[in-house]
């Protein structure tokens, strides 16, 4: 489990360092912004993610972190644009709320006993759902209202799931056979673990964030 912290800490600093170099070249951000090439990053965020998920068994540990810094990038690319709508104080504050949320849900899952499966799958399909349901607001309601409920929704989700992919990962790698397969299950779950932050991170900003 250290392991599975140490790469999503490199994945989130990979984040970072990406965002806060494209924000300080506000040409290449802005036409990142006002054009088809950040909804071109965003599939192909999707992209890598499915891609991972697919084939991780086929992969080598390389490959997988591969998949795993090239993502780190891209995610960097698409939330500079966070950086350029939101105060650098709303970011510090929702990026601080966020890592005690975290921890304090990843330490949960990591020490409960209770079987939180269905815990998990709960979350899941309030994911599918606010997903949809967001799709539908951008396009047909365009509520300002809904997308705060939608934004508090989604960070109750993204708690739970937070716990219950923790518990998920230690369980893999406590089944893991051979080194190669625990270092894959490591990166698997980095990936995860980061997903998680992340968007709690987002939902965060979006409900206590000010703009510029």
């Amino acid at each position: 489990m250290r392991g599975v912290y140490m790469y999503m800490f490199i994945g989130l600093l990979i984040t970072a360092v990406t965002a806060l170099a494209t924000v300080t070249n506000e040409v290449f951000a802005y036409s990142i912004i006002y054009s088809n090439v950040f909804y071109a990053l965003i599939f192909a965020e999707i992209g890598v993610v499915l891609l991972f998920s697919a084939l991780i068994k086929k992969m080598s540990p390389a490959m997988c972190m591969g998949c795993f810094v090239v993502y780190s990038i891209l995610s960097g690319l698409t939330l500079s644009v966070v950086l350029l709508y939101y105060t650098g104080g709303s970011v510090a504050s929702a990026f601080g709320c966020a890592a005690l949320t975290f921890g304090t849900m990843s330490a949960i899952g990591y020490t409960t006993k209770k079987d939180l499966t269905s815990v998990g799958h709960y979350c899941l399909m309030g994911l599918i759902g606010i997903i949809i349901a967001g799709v539908v607001n951008m396009f047909i309601f365009k509520s300002l209202g809904l997308e705060f409920a939608l934004s508090a929704v989604g960070l109750l989700i993204f708690v739970g799931l937070t716990a219950y992919d923790t518990q998920k990962i230690k369980e893999r790698l406590s089944v893991a056979e051979d080194g190669d397969t625990v270092k894959k299950i490591m990166v698997w779950g980095a990936l995860n673990l980061y997903l998680d932050f992340i968007n709690i991170f987002l939902k965060l900003l979006r409900l206590m964030g000010k703009r510029r």
